[in-house]
């Protein structure tokens, strides 16, 4: 058996989310059917669908060196090769970042690996990976996993390197291990690795990533600042025979703990190896007993929940899988992690996906629906006054068109009005972006390097990251006065629409700075704390300040990017909802004004314009029957809901929105 409930939840995940697709392409020709679409409308469904289509689960495995990490992802994800794939013997292995994944664009599958020597550089792995040339480049046959077994095993490979080069390199010498020759030291041949290679569970969209152990999470800023916060789920390894060691609770406290307030990610920790406990002679309640000892102390001194602690053997798992051992696999325990990845992971993703673009869509159809039903019923009361007068209904229909006329009218001087508090409201967009406009942190950029070149000495770095990151919060401070004039405004024009459409009432939506001044803090608290390890910033330290503060900055610039997308969409967007539903409301009436006319226009019997109209109602019907449809198969629940599972998501908070996102 190999992960076929997580295959089958994914695989779940992934036809739903396939569905949403259909029924947004489908609500979009609606609304072009029914000349009701417009640029602002087609552009958040764009937003949506390039979302849902982008989307991907990121599982994270984090620990000591020889806890088994690379053994657990070889038996959850590759025990049908029949042996090792990623290398896992005793002693370090992994010793570079890993990230396997699916590359739908790549017409065969590879490894890609940067060089060591490229932490010289200040550029992040992540613009690496925007220039291949950097990579040195493996195929993988999968037909033949010798030969990928061989490709695998250069990821573990280590080089001999003068001491004083591998410390500019960032690494401590005391975490290296010794070569042959004098004065030097073995490191890790490359600084990352992509592996991309067609599974079934990462066609889907997983994404895995492996990490080094020992202090690798240190010297590599990136992993802590940008990976690891990416990913939906950290599962953090230790082992059954030592429990929480000195060192992997440096690790956790560090670099993992803090994950779960400042990000969505679902922190985990497996006791692996629990085989090392297993006594034939004690009995296997006595195993069981000593398990559930460890399992609660390591709860206790991780501060999880003692269900977030799964005891297991990835060894034995990877064994019983290859072997097809059904009592040894139930004897390995992998299948409670294997339970749990499929319905706490999934059921996370389900739920951001309901967020982000369910609600949204669910918010514009509703709107839809709302004209169009207004409409169906006022055209059901004017065709039962027509059938009324059935003598001579042509004064009647003349009445009714001034009415429609009338409604018509009102309704494009509000459209013009909100086009007016559009054009207001871009401008307060404008100073909103200004008070973050990107030449303002490059001044803020130019003057912590100056200052950084001036000075390395540990009151120089301290004074230098201070400065900047109070010139940072002191922007945002000023974003954040704009942005409660523009919430002030935006509920005021929301405020009066709820009062001319009592039965339509909108709540406005509201820009929320908070969230961006709460990442930025959590930057600068990672700042102090690297500050505050790096003891003596000799040489030594120099690279790994300077890689550090690199990697730092394209986290503060990222940061930046997405509050100015995020301002300029928002000030775009916040109007729409009221612009929607005016502007459907004064199509709709286009369509029956001329309907009316030409009606009073035709030489008709009276009973021939009430049966017209009656067929104009069917009409509508037809289309508010298909936005019906559509509303039913939105509103379905996401899979692990619909399964009746009840999911807890300890400490989850709400996901921003699309907008947000």
């Amino acid at each position: 058996m190999s992960m076929e409930r997580l295959s089958q939840q994914v695989d779940a995940y992934v036809a739903w989310k396939r569905e949403l697709i259909r029924e947004i392409i489908r609500y979009r020709s609606w609304l072009e059917h029914n000349r009701l679409n417009s640029d602002a409308v087609h552009a958040k469904l764009e937003r949506a669908l390039r979302l849902l289509r982008t989307d991907h689960i990121t599982l994270a495995f984090v620990g000591e060196f020889s806890r088994g990490k690379t053994e657990l992802i070889n038996s959850l994800f590759f025990s049908q090769y029949g042996q090792r794939m990623l290398p896992s013997q005793a002693g370090r292995t992994t010793m570079c970042p890993t990230e396997l994944f699916f590359d739908p664009r790549s017409e065969r599958a590879y490894i890609r690996l940067l060089p060591i020597e490229t932490r010289m550089a200040d550029a992040s792995v992540a613009q690496f990976k925007r220039v291949p040339r950097h990579w040195v480049n493996i195929p993988l046959d999968p037909d033949d996993p010798e030969n990928m077994a061989r490709a695998f095993a250069q990821v573990a490979r280590s080089k001999p390197m003068p001491v004083e080069q591998a410390i500019q390199l960032g690494f401590h010498p005391d975490a290296l291990e010794p070569d042959d020759k004098p004065d030097h030291v073995r490191v890790p041949a490359w600084r990352h690795a992509l592996v991309n290679i067609d599974h079934p569970l990462l066609r889907q969209g997983l994404r895995i990533l492996d990490t080094p152990g020992l202090n690798a999470l240190g010297s590599e800023p990136e992993l802590t600042l940008s990976m690891l916060p990416a990913a939906q789920a950290v599962i953090f390894l230790l082992s059954a025979d030592t429990g929480v060691t000195a060192s992997d609770m440096d690790i956790w406290q560090q670099h993992v703990r803090l994950l779960d307030e400042d990000t969505q990610t679902s922190l985990f920790a497996v006791l692996n190896k629990i085989d090392v406990l297993w006594d034939d002679l004690a009995g296997e309640a006595a195993v069981q007993q000593a398990i559930q000892r460890i399992q609660d102390g390591t709860a206790r001194q991780l501060g999880l929940r003692r269900e977030d602690v799964l005891p297991l053997s990835a060894k034995q798992a990877l064994l019983a899988k290859v072997r097809d051992d059904r009592a040894l696999l139930e004897r390995s325990q992998l299948g409670p992690l294997e339970t749990l990845l499929c319905e706490r992971i999934v059921a996370r993703k389900e739920r951001l996906i309901e967020d982000r673009v369910v609600a949204q869509v669910l918010g514009l159809l509703q709107n839809s629906q709302h004209a169009l039903s207004l409409r169906l019923e006022r055209i059901r009361d004017q065709r039962t006054l027509l059938a009324g007068h059935q003598q001579d209904n042509g004064q009647m229909l003349f009445e009714l068109t001034a009415r429609t006329k009338d409604d018509h009218a009102q309704h494009h001087r509000r459209l013009l009005g909100l086009k007016t508090n559009q054009r207001l409201l871009k401008r307060q967009g404008d100073l909103l972006r200004m008070a973050v406009r990107s030449d303002r942190l490059e001044q803020h950029l130019q003057k912590v390097r100056h200052n950084l070149t001036g000075s390395w000495t540990t009151l120089g770095i301290n004074q230098a990251i201070l400065h900047f990151f109070r010139s940072v919060e002191s922007d945002l401070q000023t974003f954040q006065h704009e942005a409660d004039m523009a919430n002030r405004m935006v509920a005021a024009i929301y405020r009066r629409h709820s009062e001319e459409n009592p039965l339509h009432g909108m709540d406005a939506p509201h820009f929320d700075v908070r969230r961006y001044q709460r990442d930025l803090a959590h930057l600068r608290d990672k700042a102090d704390r690297f500050r505050l390890q790096v003891k003596t910033l000799l040489t030594e330290q120099r690279s790994l300040t300077r890689r550090f503060f690199a990697t730092l900055v394209q986290e503060v610039i990222g940061l930046h990017q997405r509050l100015r997308r995020e301002a300029a969409q928002w000030a775009n967007d916040a109007l729409m909802p009221l612009m929607q539903h005016t502007l459907e409301h004064k199509q709709l009436l286009e369509s029956h004004m001329l309907r009316l006319k030409a009606l009073a226009q035709e030489t008709q019997s009276a009973s021939q314009r009430v049966q017209q109209l009656g067929h104009y109602a069917e009409e509508l019907e037809a289309q508010l029957a298909q936005a019906n449809d559509m509303l039913r198969i939105l509103r379905r629940p996401a899979p692990i809901q619909r399964q009746g599972k009840v999911v807890t998501l300890p400490g989850a908070a709400r996901p921003p929105s699309l907008e947000q996102a």
